[in-house]
């Protein structure tokens, strides 16, 4: 339940959502409408864009005595948030403070690169504590130029708020007390009628160490912070009308989708389409708290609302199609490996000690091969390891051979319900041989709301483009 002192709306913009003066403008524009029917409203937001990968890339730099790339940051650091803070904020004495602030963050950047230059080393801590920068730079400007434009806005750091682990670079938020801590800080903020804007992506240890909270990190910390206070909504502000059925580089005909439920969300967002992370929304499906996803550069569109359940169909045959490429297939075959205990327990506890994720996984009924998706990156790693922890059965023949393709696409389609709708999977395959697409691997299991289907790189969009005309309604010409 929201606080009895008035309804409460967490907003989260993204990095091209602040990306330029013009862009912080609209976000200012926003704000001000959002105020008069939200009393209580807190912003989250990312670095500008562009900002993170540029630290990072100097962090790195650094550490291998290449000093080039900190020089090119520090100055796009001090061009693109000075030129913003001199668009937008008019008076001398607010401009002036907040440029002192600028400096004071690239100067403990500048004094952070020379270190990492110094020790030839580039820990996580360390990465962390740089690439941190960029949210921390960014609510100083944001909260400026809102205070500028009659917002009483003040800047926080969410390292006050979001309590994590020691795993830098993908901070696990102790959940209670990053409650306790964020209730304590926003709440009187709220009280008093100001309007937080806090940092996403980042939070500390315990002990006060910045930490990141990884991909989609932004995202988690505006579902954090809505889950402890708790807010009424969270909506996130991007570049797109919402939650589409397909990217529409690919298809320019693709539609904003009105309604998602979060499970079908996460499918899409797990399957590559860029969107919402599924940790990023964790908190809030299980607070209950309404979310939804709008364009910054269209604020008239209403974009997608994000519910709970599994999703039902709305008259299609799928809802949505997404991609997630960079991938190969590892297949394990040999008929020696069939009625054999444990083989595929050992197959993928030799793969978990690479740290590579595995997206997808089909099996022969026969139980004589078996073929997992990885990272391109990783699959020379993961065939070594294989190749040792299988090395007796590759000599006693039980096993023929592990090998790897070139790389593929995994093409996902969202399908509600589809287990209980008649000729949804005919329709699919149907769609793909007219196309003319062979499908290499298939997975569905018991998944209500998606199959994923695995194609060349060569037959990606041919596939993309095919399924989505089965997100027009059944029958329409």
């Amino acid at each position: 339940m929201a606080s009895e002192q008035g309804k409460t709306l967490v907003m989260k913009f993204g990095g091209t959502s602040v990306g330029s003066a013009e862009a912080i403008g609209q976000v200012r524009e926003i704000v001000t409408a959002a105020r008069q029917d939200w009393p209580r409203l807190v912003v989250v937001a990312s670095a500008f864009s562009g900002i993170t990968n540029k630290l990072l890339n100097s962090a790195r730099s650094a550490a291998r005595g290449e000093m080039g790339p900190f020089e090119e940051t520090v100055s796009a650091l001090r061009e693109r948030h000075t030129g913003a803070v001199e668009a937008l904020v008019r008076d001398p004495a607010q401009n002036t403070q907040v440029r002192q602030e600028i400096e004071e963050l690239i100067a403990s950047f500048s004094n952070l690169a020379q270190a990492i230059g110094a020790l030839g080393e580039a820990t996580p801590r360390a990465l962390d504590t740089v690439c941190s920068l960029g949210e921390r730079i960014s609510v100083r400007v944001l909260a400026a130029a809102l205070w500028a434009g009659g917002l009483p806005a003040v800047a926080v750091e969410a390292s006050r708020l979001i309590v994590t682990d020691e795993n830098f670079q993908s901070a696990v938020p102790d959940l209670a007390e990053t409650e306790a801590r964020t209730r304590a800080v926003l709440g009187p903020l709220l009280a008093q009628g100001q309007i937080p804007v806090v940092t996403g992506f980042i939070g500390a240890t315990p002990s006060g160490v910045v930490t990141t909270l990884g991909r989609g990190g932004s995202d988690y910390s505006a579902a954090l912070l809505g889950a402890a206070l708790p807010a009424d909504e969270v909506w996130i502000w991007t570049d797109v009308d919402g939650v589409m059925t397909a990217d529409p580089r690919i298809v320019p005909e693709a539609r904003t989708l009105p309604v998602l439920s979060y499970r079908e969300v996460s499918e899409l967002a797990y399957y590559g389409a860029k969107v919402l992370h599924p940790k990023s929304i964790r908190p809030v499906i299980e607070a209950g708290i309404t979310l939804r996803v709008r364009n910054t550069f269209n604020p008239e569109h209403p974009g997608t609302l994000l519910t709970g359940g599994n999703g039902k169909a709305n008259g299609t045959t799928i809802k949505a199609v997404t991609a997630f490429r960079g991938m190969k297939l590892v297949t394990v075959e040999g008929r020696g490996m069939l009625g054999v205990p444990g083989v595929a327990a050992r197959i993928f506890s030799a793969v978990a000690t690479t740290g590579a994720t595995v997206p997808l996984i089909t099996e022969a009924s026969s139980e004589q091969s078996l073929t997992f998706a990885v990272p391109c990156e990783a699959a020379g790693e993961i065939l070594a390891v294989l190749e040792r922890e299988l090395a007796e059965e590759i000599r006693r023949r039980n096993i023929d051979q592990v090998w790897a393709t070139e790389e593929v696409v995994i093409v996902t389609a969202v399908c509600p319900g589809m287990r209980h709708r008649l000729g949804v999977a005919g329709r699919i395959f149907s769609a793909l041989g007219d196309a003319g697409v062979n499908v290499l691997a298939i997975a569905h299991g018991s998944s209500d709301v998606s199959i994923s289907l695995v194609v060349t790189v060569a037959d990606a969009q041919r596939t993309i483009r095919a399924l989505h005309r089965l997100t027009e309604p059944v029958g329409a010409g």
